[in-house]
């Protein structure tokens, strides 16, 4: 009977809707009440309609919980603070602009290649 029910309302919507237009003409021509101030009844039976339709229809299932995502797999590193670099050239010469700094011993060129390096 449940698997009916949805086709039943498919069949009975357009019958109930042409009888509702059918009533609201005939007030029309045959009482004091003109279709424009009666078509605020389509709206009603449209609503009374689409709630019966839904209450017909089948309750749908729950979603499926949501499972947490797993922590991540890898170990973040154990240190607090920053580690020192391991950069090996001298710090830059102090100074301002011009001759009053210091230059490195080898006139200011960049630094020799380490050995085996092509150029």
């Amino acid at each position: 009977m449940k698997d009916r029910e949805p086709s039943l309302m498919r069949a009975i919507r357009g019958p109930i809707t042409l009888i509702t237009v059918g009533v609201l003409f005939a007030l029309n021509n045959f009482t004091q009440y003109s279709f424009d101030r009666t078509w605020p009844v389509l709206l009603i039976v449209f609503g009374l309609l689409s709630l019966m339709k839904r209450s017909m229809e089948p309750v749908p299932p729950p979603p499926p919980p949501v499972q947490p995502y797993p922590p991540p797999a890898y170990a973040y590193p154990a240190q607090s603070s920053y580690a020192q670099s391991t950069y090996s050239q001298p710090p830059p010469a102090k100074g301002g602009f011009g001759g009053s700094a210091s230059r490195p011993a080898d006139g200011g060129q960049n630094p020799p290649l380490p050995p085996g390096d092509p150029v």
